[in-house]
Parts: C-alpha cells; structure tokens; sequence
C-alpha cells in the first residue's frame, strides 16, 4: 500500500510503526484518513489514494 502512494506522491515520507492488535490506520499531516478499525477492514486497491485526493481537495478549499 505505501508503493501505491509512493507511485502517485513521489515526494511523500511513508513511515510504518509496528504494533499489536491489528492497529492499522493511515495518517497524512495528522489527520486519519483511513482506519481499520473503524472500517472493519483492510483499504482496497486505489482507496488510499483516493482519500488522500479528497482530504488535499477538502484543504484546498478552506
């Protein structure tokens, strides 16, 4: 999943902190924009790039 933001956010710093209990969230400028937890699930191809779009497009109309 980090190749794929990698892929499109050349320039992005992708940093993975192991933990325990199937924690898995995805974080940018520190605000989740996705959460297994809350979603009950794993992303699927293209979501997180996906929701990075939409949180860039949601702060570039504030």
């Amino acid at each position: 999943m980090g190749d794929e933001i990698a892929s499109v956010y050349t320039d992005a710093d992708i940093v993975g902190v192991a933990s325990f209990g199937g924690i898995f969230d995805v974080e940018v400028d520190g605000e989740i924009v996705f959460s297994k937890d809350k979603e009950g699930r794993f992303p699927i191809d293209g979501e997180l790039v996906k929701r990075i779009k939409e949180l860039e497009y949601r702060n570039n109309q504030k």
